[in-house]
């Protein structure tokens, strides 16, 4: 079996997931090619597990102080490239496609009608799962960025659909938490304010992953550029997370049941629906705004989950190379049986 895999590179979460799946298939002999579009080639860093990768420019949103402007949003997305990209995706010697909200690879398998699933977490709101009520532009946006006619969605629970736990790699923290140690990653806000904030409160230190050069460092914050394996050593070791609301590092944060508290960006209808999901489970704290005030409270809070989810990839890889067999509720239960939570 040959996959083509579309990996959506704009926000570091989804390739993250593939770096996941990328080891199940692997494993299981499967041969991939991967695509990867959303961001500029030099944008990318620590992909050396994608040994077969293109890059292509894709689709993109521009985010401005964590607000999505959509005015520049189309501005900045040529579609006359885009359906160049998408003609030129040749398809014939794949059996099929994996897409993660990828929108060259799902629009291609669309127009030369090859078999494709899509795999991400955008897929799970055609569900009754938590999320609030948006305008036509969102579910335009949403269901035809890139349209997969077969889908695993994932989530946090299964609120009684054909829903799997999220695809992420499981251990126990390398080293012990320092409890007054917290990860911050807001790469679509203001670095220089957040900074500036941040060192306002001595109470703790903020390691600070920011996609630009470290703006600075003082008594109690170090601001670092982005690194997968410094990330992972500082996620692991510390005793809380501050974040956008992204899935997959929400996802990370309460696996290795570190302390969570997402601001989700303006006009990102997936994460406002993430925040509210986690409001909702009680998984995480929310905040609207960035403040000194929304921080303390949270740092002085004892909320907390730790959650252990399966092996989610090789499950799905499995799948995969026993040729597609239907998927009943046992195939989604059989993962959801493995999924233990652990309130503080």
């Amino acid at each position: 079996m040959k996959i083509l895999y579309g990996v959506q590179g704009t926000g570091n979460g989804h390739i993250t997931r593939a770096r996941v799946m990328a080891k199940a298939l692997q494993e299981q002999n499967i041969e991939v090619d991967y695509l990867f579009s959303g961001r500029s080639t030099h944008q990318y860093f620590d992909m050396q597990r994608f040994s077969h990768a293109i890059y292509k420019r894709g689709l993109t949103f521009e985010i401005i102080d964590g607000q999505i402007k959509f005015f520049k949003t189309l501005i900045k997305n040529n579609l006359l490239t885009f359906n160049r990209e998408v003609s030129n995706c040749d398809l014939s010697n794949y059996d099929c496609v994996l897409c993660d909200f990828e929108p060259i690879t799902a629009w291609a398998a669309k127009k030369h009608d090859i078999p494709i699933l899509g795999i991400g977490h955008q897929y799970v709101f055609d569900y009754e799962v938590p999320k609030q009520k948006t305008n036509w532009l969102n579910q335009k946006i949403l269901h035809q960025f890139a349209p997969t006619k077969h889908v695993m969605p994932l989530h946090w629970h299964h609120f009684n659909a054909p829903i799997a736990p999220p695809i992420i790699e499981n251990f126990e923290p390398i080293k012990q938490a320092n409890s007054d140690h917290v990860l911050v990653y807001l790469p679509f806000e203001n670095q220089q304010k957040a900074v500036n904030l941040l060192q306002q409160i001595t109470s703790h230190k903020f390691i600070i992953y920011t996609p630009d050069k470290p703006v600075i460092q003082t008594q109690n914050v170090v601001a670092k550029t982005l690194s997968r394996q410094g990330f992972q050593q500082d996620l692991h070791s510390c005793d809380a997370v501050i974040a956008n609301a992204g899935f997959e590092l929400s996802s990370e944060a309460i696996n290795l049941g570190k302390k969570l508290l997402v601001r989700p960006l303006k006009g990102q209808y997936q994460q406002h629906a993430n925040a509210l999901a986690l409001d909702t489970l009680k998984y995480g704290h929310i905040m609207n705004e960035i403040t000194i005030k929304n921080i303390q409270k949270f740092l002085v809070s004892e909320k907390r989950v730790k959650i252990q989810f399966p092996d989610v990839a090789n499950h799905i890889v499995s799948w995969l190379n026993a040729g597609f067999p239907t998927r009943n509720n046992d195939w989604y239960q059989s993962l959801w049986n493995k999924v233990t939570v652990i309130r503080n």
